[in-house]
């Protein structure tokens, strides 16, 4: 750490006054006992040669059929197709409307927005509709667009106009349900970009993006191969990188870098982090648990961290936006 950016951490207690940024390396010690991660690990190290060239070899049959792109081209639900025309920033090749659900203020207002873009609009019977969903309520609506596009993850470090970064970084996160309301709640509460990971993770499927409820439309977002050189470039960069994790001894409220640059990593539903993960971590935060639930689900618990960070730089005057929702 140079010692200008140590200067910038000391000035931490001034402006979140949370008491004196962690120092690098002196994060609290978690309890012992989970370490899943690593015998997956040890045991994939067994496999024959013979197995081993079989199981590249589906993945390399899964890599060529992958769409290109973090997916993102099926958007179903009346909130996700709206912002996705209103967005404009992705190419839209057709919207399906069921016939019978032009009642719908939102899909009247889809309809005008798609022929402001030229898109093509297709009513359709509900039967059909049904049909070519991959979502078990698309609303009345489907639009066919171009994928999502990653950014370079050295685009996330940088400050947006006067926001300093704040980037969510998924550790194994799988549901597609959950990804989704982790953007959404990402795009709400001011974050700057997200980081996914091409393996272990969930991408963009249509489950993902309904949840989003549009949220892809705006976050940047990086795909990176492994996480743990993702936030080692990141935190090069200049970011804090703080893990949430709901085994950690630390409370959120110990966190004393909320209104600096930071990525925020969220653990893997049941799993946590992972201890390579964790290990990047300058800090490892839980949410307290008051009731006799154990914990909230990784969606849940990101939203509560993202709005106490979203709390902490109000209060330092360094957000990009502050509006009610309607």
């Amino acid at each position: 750490m140079s010692a200008e950016r140590g200067k910038r951490r000391g000035a931490a207690p001034q402006r979140g006054g949370r008491g004196a940024p962690p120092q690098r390396g002196e994060r609290g010690t978690r309890a012992s006992g989970r370490g899943s991660g690593g015998q997956q690990r040890t045991g994939s190290g067994n496999r024959s040669g013979a197995a081993r060239g079989a199981a590249n070899q589906a993945q390399a049959g899964r890599s060529q059929s992958r769409p290109k792109g973090l997916g993102g081209d099926h958007v179903e639900g009346r909130q996700a197709v709206r912002e996705l025309l209103r967005a404009g920033k992705r190419t839209v090749h057709e919207v399906l409307i069921s016939e019978d659900a032009h009642s719908a203020a939102t899909l009247a207002e889809i309809v005008d927005l798609a022929g402001d873009r030229r898109v093509p609009v297709r009513e359709v019977t509900r039967r059909k509709l049904d049909e070519a969903a991959l979502t078990a309520a698309p609303q009345g609506v489907i639009a066919k667009a171009a994928a999502v596009q990653p950014v370079p993850l050295e685009e996330l470090a940088r400050p947006t106009g006067s926001t300093l970064p704040l980037v969510v970084a998924t550790d194994g996160v799988t549901d597609p349900g959950n990804l989704g309301a982790i953007l959404r709640t990402a795009e709400v509460a001011g974050a700057t970009g997200v980081v996914l990971t091409s393996h272990r993770s969930a991408n963009l499927t249509p489950a993902a993006a309904k949840a989003a409820a549009g949220a892809i439309e705006y976050l940047p977002i990086a795909l990176v191969g492994g996480l743990p050189a993702a936030l080692a470039k990141l935190r090069d960069a200049g970011l804090w990188t703080i893990g949430l994790d709901g085994h950690a001894p630390e409370g959120l409220e110990s966190l004393r870098v909320g209104d600096e640059p930071l990525v925020l990593v969220l653990g893997a539903e049941g799993r946590g982090l992972s201890a390579l993960v964790e290990r990047r971590c300058d800090q490892v935060v839980s949410i307290p648990v008051l009731g006799r639930i154990e914990s909230l689900n990784v969606a849940a618990a990101a939203a509560v961290a993202l709005f106490d960070i979203a709390r902490a730089r109000a209060g330092d005057g360094n957000t990009a936006r502050a509006r009610n929702t309607p």
